[in-house]
């Protein structure tokens, strides 16, 4: 199994480090900072052979040119968004298949959060950057409640058991929401506690697994009876589809304190 390895960058990014299983090669995904990724590479001998970046933001890619200019890897990027260096344009669809690794990747469309977003998805594995969180998802910047509704239904649709490398840690935060949106979710209190117990001892909450989201995250149940009558009680009125609860609860998180 390819290692995996958090690399802290700001106050709350996770820029997730891969490693090949046979070799000392790896691969980051959304760089916005190159210096930790540079400490590791040096202190674990390794050499930079790809930068997978799924989306535009500042937090994700202001480490890529520096990062190719010391290491000359080869950098993949959505192809509905502008980058700050030239990228292989990869969408939904393809395959990523990177030899060196010893990988291929699915990459997914998953806007919402921007426009252009995308993800990789390699068997047990789903790098989704700000698509989907643990307990959360991504903010309606570019995107509208429909598109995300629909990204999140197809990451939804992955095997249970696939690992979710976020690129934030916000669970706690997304806990406190959820919490207030679905009460007497038990294994949502459970996972309270567990991500709490993590964070005291500065432990990541990440990866979680689709698993576990399917049980706490609010916006992967809002076809749930207890989160629609939740959000048509913080709106005050009915809502018809899905779309609108999920509309309901984004604009919930987007002002709750």
């Amino acid at each position: 199994m390819h290692k995996v390895s958090p690399v802290r960058a700001f106050s709350d990014n996770y820029i997730w480090l891969l490693e090949a299983e046979d070799a000392p090669r790896a691969l980051v995904v959304d760089p916005g900072d190159a210096t930790p990724v540079l400490e590791v590479l040096e202190r674990r001998h390794l050499e930079l052979v790809a930068i997978l970046v799924t989306h535009h933001h500042a937090d994700h890619v202001g480490g890529v040119q520096r990062l190719v200019e010391v290491t000359g890897a080869r950098v993949f990027g959505p192809v509905g968004e502008r980058l700050p260096v030239e990228c292989a344009k990869v969408s939904g669809g393809q395959r990523l298949k990177l030899d060196r690794l010893g990988l291929t990747f699915e990459v997914l469309d998953v806007p919402g959060h921007t426009s252009g977003h995308i993800a990789y998805h390699s068997p047990g594995m789903l790098f989704c950057a700000d698509t989907l969180f643990s307990a959360g998802c991504g903010r309606l910047f570019e995107g509208t409640a429909e598109q995300m509704l629909d990204s999140l239904d197809a990451l939804a649709a992955l095997p249970p058991e696939t690992r979710v490398y976020c690129a934030h840690e916000y669970t706690l935060s997304n806990l406190r929401f959820a919490r207030a949106v679905d009460p007497a979710n038990i294994r949502l209190a459970q996972w309270s506690e567990e991500a709490e117990a993590l964070r005291q001892q500065d432990l990541p909450t990440l990866p979680t697994t689709l698993g576990l989201e399917l049980q706490v995250n609010p916006f992967l149940r809002v076809r749930s009876p207890a989160v629609r009558q939740a959000a048509e009680s913080h709106v005050g009125c009915a809502l018809q589809t899905a779309t609108d609860v999920f509309a309901a609860v984004r604009a919930w998180k987007d002002g709750f304190r």
